[in-house]
Order: C-alpha cells, then structure tokens, then sequence
C-alpha cells in the first residue's frame, strides 16, 4: 500500500512539473497558480468566517429555543406570519397561491390548495412556535384544472434532515470534514479492515464537506451529466457571425484543441467526438445541438449510453462590430463522478486547464489569424468554414 500511494505520488508530482515547466506555456501557468494560491488563501479566510458565524448564529437559535421551553412570551402576529410564510415553500407547489394571516396565535389560511399537500402543511403549520390554533379556509382541488392560482408549480420535497440536503451549511460541511479527516486518518495509520472500511467512510464524508458536492455526483452515480461544472467567459475581437460560425464547424477543432482527435458531423445536429482522456486513452461519444440561435445560441448534449455524459451552452453576445462576449457553460460526469476528474487532474489532464488554454487558441487564430497546434502552426486559411 505504502509503494503504491509513493507511485501515485510520484506521477502527480511528475505530472505537475511538467505542466508547470512547460517551454511554451509554463510561465502564463505559473501565474494562474500562483494567482490561485492567493484566492484560495482569500477564501479559506472567508470560510472561516462563515464557519464562525452560523455556528454562532445556530448556537443562538438552540439556547433560544431551550428559554423558550420554559419561558413561553407572546408571539407578535406580524412574527407568526412570517414564521408560517417560511414554511410554505418546503410543502405546497404554489406557496404565493396562499394567504396568511394571525390573530392572538390563530394563524388563517386562504386560497387555493392541491388536495395531496392539505395534511402535510397543516402539520407543518401546527409545529410552527407560538401557533396555538389553525382557522383553516383553503380551496382544496384534487386536480390544478382551470384554477389560475395552481397553474405551473413544481413538487416539494417537505423538511429534510440537513444531512439529506443537497446543500450544507458550513457548520455541517466543517464537521463533516473533521470527522472525516479523523476516520480516513485512523484507517491509514491502523490499516485493520474494520479501520479501512472507516476510513473509506471518512474519505466520502471528507470530499462532501470539502466541495459540498451531493454524494450522487461526487462520485459519479446516476445518468446525470453535471458531476463538474465548468463556466468561463471570454471576450473576442472579431464579429458576432464569425465568432459563431467558427464555433459551429467542429471539424477544426482536432487542428488547435489539445486533446480534441476527430470530430465527425453526421448532419441533424448529431456529431461523434474521439477525444483524448488520461495518459492518452481514446474516448468516444455521440452529441446533439440542442439549441441552434445564429449569432446568438449553441447548445448540445450527449447521447444516451455515452461512456462521458456531458452537456453545455454557448451564449454570444455582440459588444461592438467587431468584439464578441461568449459566455460558457459546461457540464459533464466522468468515470467516477467528481473523484474521477480529480484523478485526471492529479495526472495533468484536468479539462478546466485544457479548456482554457483552447479558449486562448482559438482566440488568437480569430484575432490574429494564426495559432498553434497539434501538428505545428495552424492559420484561418487552413481551417474549413472560417473567413
């Protein structure tokens, strides 16, 4: 165990000076190191801060409630409606759709209401501090029907343990983290299988404090394509139409993009893509053009059964004739969800860097005409499609 975490090391470290000392861009890399080092010194700082202050702030509100068991103080009406108010979005599909008012600890509720939510709300209502009685008037509907205040909606999920959450709060995430730190910690030092097991635990709870990542996504369950998501904005000096046409040609990119091999369009929108993945291995894929705005919008998705499910969205928004803003958005779900694209990261394939460093070719071969490439210098007038 102890030679194969010296070799994983080894790699990560092997592959991260060179992608440091790179002759070409080594020294435009280093700077992005170092300014992130910087950021994350400046949020680690304002985590801490975060940290601090909701346990101060849940602190508050335990001891609140523990005075409240024995010294029970009239709730002002305006109070007890905005407590009630808070909780309607956790239970009804149209929490607007309902009024509510509060006299001397009656909370009165009004409007219309899908008959399946009707119990669980009077419940939640019930369990709401200073209510002591519910005037219920709602409009309870079995079906939405032609009733204008239940169109659209979506369902709620009710109160969830925290833990079931999609989102943590940084008093969770940090104790997550240290007791996972300790668990992963205990089973290396002690290397007994019950100590391992834990530890695996520990590692799993560790990553979800750290990134605040849904266990579902961190590691790369389900069928969904946003394990990773990736946003970046970039501004180039050359037309709208242009900027948008290039895009739509992507059998140029294998000529500039790093680990782009083919790309083959089948027409339809549909488009089967060989990229390379970690130390080199092919990967392969089916997509489709969602959306086609021209000059405006360029979006597509992976086809079902694609071994990488990802998606993403090009916005491109026109900042003068001849300057064009293109916002990015990628998602995707590699082999191991969000612990998968760490590894490829460890091993100096980290799309992020891949992308951006793309993003800069492709700028310079629209701005200045020319750019560099897999097989040398790779000028417009070489590239299909581009004037």
């Amino acid at each position: 165990m102890k030679t194969g975490l010296t070799l994983l090391s080894g790699l990560g470290l092997g592959a991260g000076l060179m992608y440091l000392l790179d002759p070409e861009m080594g020294k435009r890399r280093r700077a992005i190191a170092r300014d992130k080092a910087i950021r994350l010194t400046h949020e680690s700082a304002d985590a801490a801060e975060a940290i601090a202050q909701d346990f101060s702030h849940r602190l508050g509100g335990l001891m609140a409630e523990g005075r409240s068991l024995f010294h029970r103080t009239p709730v002002p009406d305006d109070v007890l409606v905005e407590r009630v108010r808070s909780k309607l979005g956790r239970f009804v599909s149209h929490p607007s759709s309902i009024e509510v008012s509060a006299r001397n600890g009656c909370v009165t509720l009004r409007g219309p209401i899908l008959a399946h939510e009707l119990d669980e709300l009077l419940a939640c209502v019930a369990r709401v501090p200073g209510v002591k009685e519910i005037d219920n008037q709602l409009e309870v509907h079995k079906q939405a029907g032609d009733v204008p205040g239940l169109q659209g909606g979506r369902g709620r999920p009710g109160e969830r343990l925290e833990l079931w959450q999609r989102n943590w709060s940084p008093t969770l995430r940090f104790l997550a983290g240290a007791l996972g730190g300790g668990l992963l910690v205990n089973g290396v030092a002690r290397r007994t299988l019950p100590a391992v097991l834990f530890g695996g635990v520990g590692l799993a709870l560790f990553l979800r404090g750290l990134t605040n990542i849904e266990m579902r996504r961190l590691f790369g369950l389900g069928r969904g394509r946003r394990a990773i998501d990736f946003q970046k904005t970039i501004t180039i000096n050359a037309p709208v139409d242009k900027v948008f046409q290039f895009w739509t040609n992507y059998e140029n990119f294998p000529r500039f993009m790093a680990n782009v091999r083919e790309v083959q369009d089948r027409g339809d929108g549909h488009s089967h893509w060989i990229v390379a993945g970690p130390a080199g291995v092919s990967v392969e894929w089916d997509a489709v053009v969602t959306r086609f705005v021209p000059n405006e919008v360029l979006a597509w998705k992976s086809e079902p059964g694609s071994i990488i499910a990802n998606a993403g969205i090009l916005r491109f928004q026109p900042e003068g004739p001849n300057r064009t803003r293109v916002d990015i958005r990628l998602s995707y779900n590699p082999p191991g969800g969000a612990l998968g694209h760490a590894l490829a990261t460890l091993l100096g394939a980290s799309p992020k860097w891949i992308m951006d460093e793309d993003l800069l070719r492709l700028k310079s071969l629209l701005e200045v005409g020319k750019t560099s490439g897999q097989e040398g210098q790779v000028t417009q007038e070489q590239l299909a499609g581009v004037r």
